[in-house]
């Protein structure tokens, strides 16, 4: 109840947006194999900037 108006930080955020991008190439992986690599390029970048946020802390 009371984290119901708790704002999420930065890394929280990026996870979210890293989870969301994973699904998605994960369905595209059985339809287009160009689209799926373009995700999973996209979600590493992610990946990438949530542990350079995890190491400065």
């Amino acid at each position: 109840m009371f984290g119901l108006f708790k704002k999420k930080s930065e890394v929280e955020k990026l996870q979210d947006s890293y989870k969301k991008l994973m699904e998605e190439a994960y369905k595209f992986q059985s339809i287009n194999r160009v689209d799926s690599d373009k995700k999973y390029l996209e979600a590493d970048n992610v990946l990438k900037k949530i542990e350079e946020i995890q190491s400065k802390e």
